[in-house]
């Protein structure tokens, strides 16, 4: 019972204090989510689906699923991508669905500076009829909430053969057009990175993002991961004074990619849960021996 009054007391407070965005894991697979500009930069058609488990034991425990699809065209400076996410916790149902946009400038052989924007809508339900509320026949919770917000965003994202970074803000508009129950809470991610041979064999990706939002303590995820033969990933995480955690993927084919994440929490509500876990599946429908980078490391 306290699990359930724990779980429902943070979805409300989320609600009243404007959504925030679902995070990952492996949020460095999950780019696009976050940067329009990231469209078409992987050089062919790209698919990475995550689902994620918080709390696992948690009843009504958050769960994300997102899906991220992106190419360039035959054009090669215009990428396009589609991303869609479920955002679920406690009495709340989010459901986001984006398409992306990228121009691309060639500053070098292999350095690309992109620009990007996004436009889609989130689509939230919530049912506050199914709770338990300690003040009888509270107005606030006599109906359930359900609204569709438009919205737009925008990035630049810079790589090279070794070195990527980004800034972004998925969504600029916190005002919702048609009711103030709900508003968007706007985000700014920023993320570095790169990738270094240290032998033969093995190569080190370290990577950094930090993301801010008013209203909230900035959130900087720190991870490291060793490369195995281009064919196997394993890596660690921090999410600073938040949680910590371990993923490890496997190159199955030059195409298909498979991951598998843990996180475990450094706040008191650990106490409260088994920890939280991530799969994902990544495919590159990449068939020809081209000059596009198989597999890849950003």
């Amino acid at each position: 019972m306290k699990r359930i009054i724990i779980i429902s007391a943070l979805a409300l407070s989320n609600l009243v204090n404007a959504q925030q965005d679902p995070q990952f894991t492996q949020y460095f697979d999950n780019y696009l989510h976050v940067n329009p500009a990231y469209a078409g930069s992987s050089g062919m058609l790209s698919a990475t689906a995550i689902h994620r488990q918080q709390w696992v034991g948690f009843d009504k425990h958050p769960q994300s699923t997102t899906f991220s699809l992106h190419t360039p065209l035959n054009y090669r400076s215009v990428g396009l991508g589609l991303t869609a996410v479920n955002d679920r916790i406690g009495p709340i149902n989010q459901n986001m669905v984006y398409v992306d946009f990228s121009y691309t400038l060639r500053l070098g052989k292999t350095a690309r500076l992109a620009l990007g924007l996004k436009g889609g809508v989130n689509m939230l339900n919530v049912a506050t009829q199914g709770l338990s509320n300690v003040q009888a026949n509270d107005p606030a919770f006599a109906n359930d909430l359900n609204q569709i917000n438009p919205n737009v965003g925008f990035g630049i994202y810079y790589h090279d053969e070794h070195f990527f970074m980004g800034l972004s803000s998925p969504r600029i508009m916190e005002k919702s057009a048609t009711t103030t129950t709900y508003a968007e809470q706007r985000h700014y991610f920023g993320i570095i990175g790169g990738v270094f041979p240290v032998s033969a064999k093995w190569k080190l990706r370290p990577s950094v993002q930090v993301k801010a939002t008013m209203g909230a303590p900035i959130s900087m995820d720190i991870s490291l991961a060793g490369i195995f033969a281009d064919k196997l990933w394993l890596g660690a995480m921090n999410r600073w004074d938040a949680a910590a955690g371990g993923f490890v993927q496997y190159q199955i084919t030059r195409q298909f990619r498979l991951g598998l994440a843990a996180e475990y929490g450094m706040t008191a509500l650990r106490n409260y849960n088994n920890g939280t876990f991530e799969v994902l599946m990544s495919y590159d429908f990449n068939y020809k021996k081209t000059q596009v980078k198989s597999p890849r490391y950003f």
